[in-house]
């Protein structure tokens, strides 16, 4: 048995803990693991008919004797990339592929490199692929799935947005680290008796934002599932400030919240697959609340901080215990599945629920969109994560 692994799109703390996890299990089995490098793209440019030495920079073998202590590793040491094999930029297409990929049906103007990823699978001679992603990685995912590769899906994401499961790799260690930030700046907020707008990743997923705002007991909580009427949350957040005896506020803002009547804030430079970023909400807020009430902010966006570095306690457990269940998956046989949780369990999933519509927040159960902060209605029953 030989066992491909990957990562793909955006890096998240506990990847390198559910790719150890994985090596150690299928070396009890004596079966032989290959990491892929950078992903999907690592698949997309293997030339089966090209020089081994130039191949064999995108993939190498695992051991566990090598990976020692890099359970405690951020990001991947495999690498990732942003790529959808269904739908490649032309520009992206390695020149030994090109003029010979046909048209997606995904997106117009894309090309659709499944043939060629099925192909180097079986040069490679994997037997089983598992990719660690987001949403859109393991959406390709399920597409091998129903050419007849097996397939065993592990989700991962910053944002715990995969449909699905109720909880991704990397989501644990974002909330903390967000949590840990917003009081870190809470100190400056009150030393310089500012009003602090705090913008968060998450997409298009408040659950971030909600979190961590709720966990910091910040004033309030901004999300992408409800607009933003600017006006009344200026007089709330300025209102917050004056009853606070130490002359502060902190409102935090996930990066997909809207203005009320308006579309998402992106920013002017796109990823380099012409991808638009999201961000620059807080800074609209920001100058707003400057401009029109005159009163002293500070803005600070977290970004990149909350995907890097070591994953905390939960994220460690719940990537090797994904691992594990994949391994256990591939001695019973079963393939095209999903490691997931569902109501507090470890459970197993067709990997094409991916495919069905994102989850989002119950808003009427956590949240008072009147005044916009957390408001957890009930507890009994719901998921640990609300």
């Amino acid at each position: 048995m030989k066992i491909g692994i990957l990562t793909s799109g955006g890096d998240v703390p506990g990847l390198n803990a559910c790719i150890k996890a994985v090596v150690e299990g299928a070396e009890k089995n004596n079966w032989d693991v290959i990491g892929i490098r950078r992903g999907w793209q690592g698949l997309l440019n293997y030339d089966p008919d090209g020089e081994p030495e130039q191949n064999n920079r995108l993939s190498m073998p695992l051991y566990s004797r090598k990976m020692r202590g890099l359970e405690n590793v951020g990001g991947t040491f495999l690498h990732t990339s942003r790529f959808n094999p269904v739908q490649i930029d032309e520009e992206f297409i390695p020149p030994f592929l090109k003029g010979k990929m046909p048209a997606s049906d995904f997106h117009p103007g894309t090309f659709d490199c499944t043939t060629h990823i099925l192909r180097v699978l079986e040069h490679m001679e994997i037997d089983v692929l598992i990719p660690i992603g987001g949403d859109g990685s393991l959406r390709f995912a399920s597409h091998l799935t129903k050419q007849g590769f097996p397939i065993i899906s592990i989700p991962k994401t910053m944002d715990n947005d995969v449909n699905g499961t109720d909880y991704c790799i990397g989501f644990s260690t974002c909330v903390t680290r967000c949590v840990d930030s917003i009081n870190k700046i809470r100190s400056t907020a009150a030393s310089h008796e500012r009003i602090a707008i705090i913008e968060l990743f998450g997409r298009y997923s408040g659950e971030p934002a909600l979190l961590s705002g709720h966990i910091a007991s910040a004033d309030r909580v901004l999300i992408p599932e409800v607009p933003i009427d600017l006006v009344h949350f200026s007089n709330l957040i300025i209102a917050d400030r004056d009853a606070n005896t130490e002359n502060y506020a902190i409102a935090v803002v996930a990066e997909g919240a809207t203005l009320k009547g308006g579309d998402n804030i992106y920013q002017e430079n796109k990823d380099q697959y012409g991808n638009e970023k999201l961000g620059g909400i807080g800074d609209i807020i920001y100058q707003h609340l400057r401009r029109n009430h005159n009163v002293s902010v500070l803005t600070q966006s977290l970004a990149y901080l909350l995907r890097s570095g070591e994953p905390d306690a939960l994220d460690k457990l719940v990537a090797k215990s994904f691992g594990t269940m994949a391994i256990q998956m591939i001695e019973k046989g079963t393939y095209g599945k999903m490691t997931a949780i569902k109501d507090g369990n470890y459970a197993i999933r067709d990997n094409d629920c991916v495919l069905g519509k994102q989850p989002s927040l119950i808003v009427s159960n956590v949240y008072d969109q009147k005044n916009y902060r957390p408001d957890i209605k009930n507890i009994l029953g719901r998921p640990m994560y609300l």
